[in-house]
């Protein structure tokens, strides 16, 4: 069974950093590219970046190119999102998913992990 549990959200002052963890169980993790997508309130998931199975490649949404990272540790199972320069529009609930996953069924099987941005 996919298992896949976000953490590292909270709630952070614009123009501050928040680290996002994934931890990975049943399935062979480095054999699938990752991704990261986020719902905001009253709106739709969205997503924000993917990397490729060996970790060689990214691709980020252009509002967070640059101040996001996406980064694997594919012996730890593990995925993560380094969010700097935080602004009040990133402010969602953040999830992570396999290559793959539906994200509407993501949302709805999985908590995600908060992001707030707020002064």
């Amino acid at each position: 069974e996919v298992q896949l549990v976000e953490s590292g959200g909270g709630l952070v002052q614009p123009g501050g950093s928040l680290r996002l963890s994934c931890a990975a169980s049943g399935f062979t993790f480095g054999r699938y590219d990752m991704t990261w997508f986020r719902r905001a309130p009253g709106k739709g998931p969205q997503w924000i970046s993917t990397i490729t199975d060996d970790g060689g490649e990214a691709h980020y949404l252009d509002s967070v190119e640059g101040r996001f990272t996406i980064s694997r540790d594919n012996a730890k199972k593990m995925l993560y999102l380094q969010m700097n320069m935080l602004q009040s529009s990133d402010t969602a609930v953040y999830y992570c998913a396999r290559e793959g996953e539906v994200y509407t069924e993501v949302i709805r099987d999985r908590q995600g992990t908060q992001v707030t941005v707020s002064s």
